[in-house]
């Protein structure tokens, strides 16, 4: 996968440029499976959209999944699905047909497991592995990408589609894609803003 790093001059700009970009990726094909990630930026890309591009995004064609998922409910404020649900899906165009999102309120492994056999049916296979079109990441203050944190890394190359993972700090669980399936998407896009992160993506 080619390496392209962009700067922009603020989040705007990087909310702007990323939409073209989907825009243009969405004219090439009938359908894209997107997965969709929690956070800040996300989430003000989600409001952009939602405010700036509801009737002018084949929003018809996307198939929406979720990189990472806390081990709560769809109600949780903590939910990615719910902070998706209230700032993108409430205000766009789409079917509940288009939505595949993590139960986090059930057990985790069965979660994982039941997860992973939707992503393996809905995407493409490549090499065996499923195949998102786009996945969409942020980074946190460690380096952590998705729920795959710096003291459990062996799970970046799991062979299963879904793996658990396990906050260092609360012990709260999480299911996330495992780094054999992000790495096996056809674009992988990290969102990461603000100078506090700055220092490790150079570092990345």
């Amino acid at each position: 996968m080619e390496t392209e790093i962009k700067i922009f001059e603020d989040i705007e700009a990087l909310n702007n440029a990323f939409t073209e970009w989907l825009k243009e990726i969405l004219a090439q094909k009938e359908v894209v499976t997107l997965a969709l990630s929690g956070g800040s930026t996300p989430k003000s890309l989600f409001r952009y959209w939602a405010e700036e591009h509801r009737d002018d995004i084949e929003w018809g064609k996307i198939r929406f999944f979720w990189g990472d998922e806390r081990c709560v409910g769809p109600t949780d404020e903590q939910s990615n699905y719910r902070m998706a649900r209230e700032n993108l899906f409430d205000f766009i165009p789409v079917s509940e047909k288009q939505i595949f999102h993590i139960h986090g309120e059930d057990d985790p492994t069965s979660e994982a497991n039941r997860y992973g056999e939707i992503i393996s049916r809905a995407t493409d296979s490549i090499e065996g592995m499923p195949a998102f079109d786009i996945v969409m990441l942020g980074m946190g203050d460690d380096g952590h990408t998705a729920s795959i944190f710096p003291h459990e890394i062996d799970l970046w190359d799991n062979g299963h589609v879904c793996v658990v993972g396990t906050h260092p700090d609360s012990g709260q669980k999480r299911i996330s894609l495992s780094g054999r399936v992000i790495n096996n998407a056809r674009h992988v896009a990290f969102l990461v803003t603000g100078e506090a992160k700055a220092d490790k993506v150079r570092e990345i």
